[in-house]
């Protein structure tokens, strides 16, 4: 039995306006051993690419399922930047918000979390794509958890990255539209989820990234009729989730979102996308699409040149 009661009445108003909500962005710089939780799904732990079982010994899966997926490149990147998180992850595949709360509401709120990341279905709604109805109430309600758990708990909710297959499939819910029409109806569901509570600071950009990427001519637009040379695939082999280089778009924006940090800071020769396979024009690339991403709305200050050196990548030091 869950131990909170959850009202699903009631309206909040709305406080902040997008701008206002990037200035409350905090630096988590001075704040040791900050706890994140990453509540999602397939989409969170990798499913399709080797992030899934990438490094799992650095965060805590809830659900004991061994997995370590975007949150252990998340708290990759944070290590190599000198910051200290205490990352879990808790997943189910092929579920929204609402899975969570009617099995995992336990598990969640064991701890009074610092941060939560979140994110539903990838259609919005496994039943009715593009409603974001379900959404936006369930959202409503892990943000009145999570508060009376932790009263300064910090929500964020992730809007996720388009899919092919839902696209350019004749079955798909967006067939006939273009990819950036269905990363921005994902993008409008979460911002009306985003003013259901004041505990939800912000919607963190995944879905147009991917749609920047795609338009820089770093990734390929459509990977149902082949993959045009010298771009990347971000998508796997069911054209539905994401491939590595996916995946680690994802996490760098996540990770800029949530410390502050330019993406770019973090060098070419990032340890975490060497060992996943990433060329280091690749990396460059992925982390340029972030930092793009990420300045239309945060307050993130340009520093390109960090971390830069001649070096070739190598693999992760021992304690990353």
């Amino acid at each position: 039995m869950n131990q909170f009661n959850i009202n699903k009445g009631g309206a909040f108003k709305i406080t902040c306006a997008i701008p206002f909500i990037a200035s409350l962005l905090f630096s988590v710089s001075s704040n040791a051993g900050t706890s994140v939780l990453f509540i999602g799904n397939s989409f969170t732990y990798g499913h399709g690419s080797p992030v899934r079982y990438y490094r799992p010994h650095t965060v805590k899966d809830l659900n004991l399922e061994g997995q370590g997926g975007v949150p252990a490149l998340f708290k990759s990147f944070t290590q190599q930047v000198g910051l200290d998180f205490d990352v879990a992850i808790e997943t189910r595949g092929g579920t929204g918000i609402d899975w969570h709360l009617a099995n995992k509401l336990s598990v969640i709120t064991q701890k009074p979390w610092d941060i939560v990341v979140a994110h539903g279905f990838s259609t919005l709604d496994s039943q009715k794509p593009g409603d974001a109805t379900k959404l936006i109430e369930t959202s409503k309600q892990l943000a009145t958890a999570l508060v009376q758990r932790n009263p300064k708990a910090d929500l964020r909710l992730e809007a996720t990255f388009p899919r092919a297959d839902e696209t350019y499939g004749p079955k798909g819910a967006w067939y006939g539209k273009t990819i950036g029409d269905m990363a921005k109806d994902i993008r409008t569901g979460y911002d009306q989820a985003a003013k259901s509570h004041p505990a939800i600071k912000g919607v963190i950009p995944v879905g147009e990234a991917w749609v920047r990427a795609m338009d820089a001519g770093v990734a390929d637009k459509n990977s149902l009729d082949g993959v045009d040379a010298g771009k990347l695939n971000l998508w796997t082999y069911d054209n539905y989730h994401a491939s590595t280089a996916g995946y680690y778009l994802k996490a760098l924006v996540v990770f800029g979102a949530l410390t502050l940090r330019d993406p770019r800071s973090l060098g070419g020769n990032e340890c975490s996308g060497f060992e996943l396979g990433l060329s280091v024009s690749d990396v460059k690339a992925l982390q340029q699409v972030a930092f793009d991403q990420l300045i239309v709305g945060y307050s993130i200050t340009a520093s390109p040149l960090q971390n830069l050196t001649t070096e070739p990548a190598q693999r992760c030091q021992p304690g990353l």
